[in-house]
């Protein structure tokens, strides 16, 4: 089995090697980052499975990390650290979505669960990532006349009523229709709705 990743960002040394003991096991391996600034300069930042990042760093601070992985087009699960927490910076971390938000000196059982947790949501996040990812990219092989046939396929129109708001033959859009169907790894225009659906879904998310 492939051993998760997960990276530790904290500017003081001594709590980011006691981090490194605490979590390092058979199935996770950690790395630590002195700054954000290390962290985002590291080839493969996108492969962790989850960050603990400290509130205050030196240099770009944990907050400011937060709003620049929100744009990545998949983010990790974070739990952030505070020895100084209060509750606007609390609230701030839990807007741009951190599991937890624990206070130095924490309880070691509780960071471990969190970590835990924090695992098995990167799971089940990444794949659906990874399924949305393949969708839009199969999306982008489709001729502008399958689109458009899939558009009016998706609004409830018949294949006769497609060729005459396009001006083409029913057997076009019967071609076209399959086509766009195959393409998808559909059979039918209810399951074709539930994939766009999905897609609709997942760009609505906070």
């Amino acid at each position: 089995m492939k051993r998760q990743t997960l990276a530790v960002i904290d500017d003081d040394a001594a709590v980011r090697q006691s981090l490194l003991w605490l979590l390092e096991s058979d199935t996770l391996r950690v790395t630590g980052f002195d700054s954000a600034e290390s962290f985002l300069a590291a080839p493969d930042n996108a492969a962790f499975n989850c960050l603990i990042v400290d509130l205050r760093l030196s240099g770009m601070s944990g907050i400011v990390l937060l709003q620049t992985l929100a744009a990545w087009p998949y983010c990790p699960p974070v739990v952030m650290l505070t020895g100084h927490g209060d509750v606007p910076h609390a609230v701030a971390a839990f807007k741009l979505g951190v599991v937890d938000f624990l206070e130095k000196p924490f309880d070691d059982q509780r960071l471990l669960a969190q970590v835990e947790h924090c695992l098995q949501q990167d799971r089940v996040a990444r794949e659906q990532h990874q399924r949305e990812s393949r969708l839009h990219q199969t999306l982008a092989t489709l001729t502008e006349r399958e689109k458009e046939v899939m558009q009016l396929v998706l609004a409830g129109l018949l294949n006769k009523q497609i060729a005459e708001a396009l001006h083409i033959s029913m057997k076009t859009v019967e071609v076209h229709r399959a086509r766009v169907f195959d393409k998808m790894g559909v059979k039918s225009a209810v399951e074709l709705a539930g994939l766009i659906a999905s897609l609709a879904g997942a760009a609505g998310k906070p």
